[in-house]
């Protein structure tokens, strides 16, 4: 058992859960968040040490359904418009926005306590002081089938046939 499932299961005082959220918006600083009253100083999964400003955000699980894609809504604090911006920028753009959220323990903040989920921005509203985002998890059902194309430069043998 690892110890993010001890702590999720027990709730030992010496371990504090930090949930956060990230957003790679192009051409924008990237906006993290954690849910606490201080910020957070921590260690991504690549190495890189950030900084976590802290603030209110919510998040809601996708409800089981038969969908290939799955859609998790976030709420983030919008006191100073960066998010709004970020977010407005990101959406009329047409690339793809990542947006990470990651679980981190007090007790180690070297990593993230599990595997972060890796999502794509997928929409957004403005709600007074809040910013209301939906990302998703990759479209399994709309996803091709073989992966891989056999094309003439995948496969060269097919110009023959």
């Amino acid at each position: 058992m690892s110890i993010i499932e001890t702590v999720y299961a027990s709730a030992p005082s010496e371990h504090v859960i930090h949930p956060t959220l990230e957003i790679l918006a192009p051409n924008f600083e990237p906006i993290r968040v954690v849910a606490s009253f201080e910020d957070l100083t921590a260690t991504l999964e690549t190495g890189e040490t950030v900084t976590f400003n802290a603030g209110p955000f919510e998040y809601k699980e996708p409800s089981k359904n038969t969908q290939g894609n799955q859609t998790l809504n976030f709420s983030i604090a919008n006191v100073t418009g960066k998010a709004q911006k970020a977010v407005e920028a990101a959406l009329e753009s047409a690339e793809e926005v990542p947006v990470n959220y990651r679980v981190f323990l007090s007790s180690d903040l070297s990593a993230p306590a599990n595997k972060p989920y890796k999502m794509t921005l997928r929409g957004g509203t403005f709600e007074g002081m809040m910013v209301q985002i939906e990302a998703g998890y990759y479209d399994l059902l709309n996803a091709a089938w073989p992966r891989k194309r056999y094309t003439s430069e995948f496969a060269p043998g097919l110009r023959y046939i």
